[in-house]
């Protein structure tokens, strides 16, 4: 029996979604952007390599990312690969692990706030992944450690 008087505490997990659409992975990657940009951090470097009006088609190309990525569509078109070691060359090569720390806390965060479950779990992982990878690339494609 239910009293009036009791207080019962309900996670906010138990009414977490699931990722399982496009427009789940969009509505993810358009939130951790907006984050991104207001970042103290990484937002003056995305923002100076992604003009006011590429942002749109960029957070397609994202979502198309990470379609691919998570549930095996292949619409990604793209060498993410290259586009970090220019990023690093036009600043000097001055991107560090803790951009990439940064981009993980962030991506974890909003990952948090609007989804839980396996496909929720695996776009942290490969993340961890790709954030350890990508700054591998940088690091390897700086003129002082190219063979």
């Amino acid at each position: 029996m239910n009293h009036p008087d009791r207080v019962v505490k309900v996670s906010k997990k138990q009414f977490m979604n699931t990722i399982k659409s496009r427009k789940d992975i969009n509505t993810l990657v358009s939130r951790f952007y907006t984050k991104i940009r207001k970042d103290e951090l990484l937002g003056p470097v995305f923002d100076g390599h992604i003009s006011e009006e590429q942002w749109p088609d960029h957070i397609i190309k994202l979502t198309d990312f990470w379609e691919t990525n998570l549930f095996g569509v292949a619409k990604f078109k793209g060498n993410p690969s290259s586009k970090h070691i220019n990023v690093d060359a036009n600043l000097g090569y001055n991107i560090e692990q803790n951009h990439f720390g940064r981009w993980l806390y962030l991506w974890f965060e909003t990952i948090d706030e609007l989804f839980d479950g396996e496909l929720a779990n695996r776009a942290k992982e490969s993340a961890r992944k790709m954030a350890a990878g990508q700054y591998l690339t940088i690091w390897k494609n700086r003129p002082e450690n190219k063979s």
